[in-house]
Formats: C-alpha cells, sequence, structure tokens
C-alpha cells in the first residue's frame, strides 16, 4: 500500500497523539510550524524532520492546503465491518454509524468524518465507486479525526446496508424530501444513518433498503443543506436525544 501524506499542523498533531507511523515529516522553512513545539515532540519520537521550500510541499499536496506541513505516513490496514461492531463493542455502546453514498467532494467528506468522530460515531462506511478516498485534502479537512474513525469501502453498498440490518441497526436514509421529520424519529439504539451525495441523493437502490427516509425541518427559502451540515445535524440529533433519556453518553 502507498504511504499516506498528511497534511496541516491539526492533522499531524492527531497523527502523533493517536500513536500514528509517520516515516518522516517535511516542514516549509518560512512557516512558524518549523520552531513549533510539535516539531520538538516529532524530534522526540525519532521521526525525521526534512526542511524544504513551500514549493516542494505545495507539489506534494496542492498548494496552500498544508500550513507548512506533511507527515508521511505508513498507510493503514483497511478497516472491516466486524472493525466498526468490535469498536462498539469495547465502548459498551449501541452500534452507530454513519454511511455515505456518493460524497465525492473531499472537504465534504473530511467534514463529516470530524462531526462523526466528534458525536462518537464507531466507523464510516463508503462505496469504492462514486465517493471520495482518504486523501490528503480529507486528512486536513477532517482536522486529524481520520486517526481515530474506522472507514470502511464497500463494493456493494446496498448489501452493506443489508448487513447492517441483519445485526440489529435501524437503517435511516436523510434526504430534504424524506416522509418524516428528523426530531420525530425515535434514535436511540443501534442505528445506521446513510446520506446521500452533494447533487444526487440517496441513489434509488440504497433508498430501498432504508427502514425510514427523514428530512432535517428547515424555516428558511434554501430548502437543501450542504452535506457536512446535514450529516452533523442528524449525529448530534441522536446523541440529543440519548442525553435527553439518560441513555450512557459516548466515552
Amino acid at each position: 500500500m502507498p504511504n499516506e501524506l498528511i497534511p496541516g499542523r491539526n492533522a499531524v498533531e492527531e497523527a502523533l497523539r493517536a500513536g500514528r507511523r509517520l516515516l518522516h515529516i517535511v516542514v516549509s522553512r518560512d512557516s512558524e510550524v518549523a520552531r513549533s513545539p510539535l516539531i520538538k515532540e516529532a524530534r522526540r519520537r525519532n521521526i525525521q524532520v526534512r526542511f524544504a521550500d513551500r514549493s516542494a510541499l505545495d507539489s506534494l499536496v496542492g498548494r496552500g492546503r498544508h500550513q507548512g506541513i506533511v507527515a508521511v505516513a505508513e498507510a493503514r490496514p483497511p478497516a472491516s465491518l466486524d472493525d466498526i461492531f468490535e469498536e462498539a463493542k469495547k465502548r459498551g455502546e449501541p452500534p452507530f454509524i454513519a454511511i455515505l453514498d456518493g460524497v465525492e467532494d473531499p472537504q465534504n467528506l473530511g467534514a463529516v468524518i470530524r462531526s462523526a468522530e466528534s458525536f462518537g460515531v464507531h466507523g464510516i462506511i463508503l462505496p469504492e465507486r462514486r465517493s471520495a478516498g482518504v486523501s490528503p485534502a480529507v486528512h486536513k479537512a477532517s482536522a486529524g479525526a481520520v486517526e481515530y474513525m474506522r472507514i470502511v469501502r464497500v463494493t456493494n453498498l446496498p448489501h452493506a446496508l443489508s448487513l447492517c440490518r441483519g445485526r440489529g441497526l435501524w437503517i435511516i436514509g436523510a434526504e430534504s424530501r424524506g416522509d418524516k421529520s428528523l426530531f420525530s424519529e425515535d434514535l436511540k439504539g443501534p442505528v445506521a444513518f446513510v446520506i446521500g451525495g452533494e447533487d444526487t441523493g440517496l441513489s434509488r437502490p440504497v433508498a430501498e433498503r432504508c427502514d425510514r427516509i427523514v428530512r432535517v425541518p428547515m424555516s428558511g427559502r434554501v430548502r437543501s443543506l450542504n452535506v457536512s451540515a446535514a450529516a452533523a445535524i442528524l449525529l448530534f440529533e441522536k446523541r440529543r436525544q440519548e442525553a435527553a433519556a439518560g441513555a450512557q453518553p459516548a466515552r
């Protein structure tokens, strides 16, 4: 597997904190991070620090996307659906999964991962086709949350939904044309949220395997939300309901 490039100060800090195997770190000579505690900590862990011109970092991950620092890490082994359920079991919580159907924008994927980690999601399922992968842009947009999230790529998303249902999860799709308000749906217990792509929403085969399609109620003139904003509301609402019912909070 090829090495992963992790750009941005927050993402590199979280990679260090998570104990990620970093091969080396490339730092722009003219950046403030070159003299930061982050670099001191990397050296304390015997991680090689290489200094380069900013253009060299631009060539690695794109201009303006690195904040003067890029870590080169060993690729993580792929996660499986079993890994997600094992994580839920380890935390002593009902499984909580986010499933993304055709989210192709790396910024949106990174933002969803960041929200998912914040609200205690045990894992994310992505299709191998029509989906962004865990790229440098996703690392940066997630602010390092990628390091703590089990991300599973599947060849057949509808089949993955069936497997989740077989393990007792309630499958809830989210679309602006949903037949029920998110806020009137009972979200406590084992749940998988299915969130559609930026322009296409849920594909028909995926929507047909959902137990319920909900919508986020809105009162403004614009009738749709950005994917990452919708995901944050969905994930928060589940945790809010559990807190209101006195259920065990995540972590």
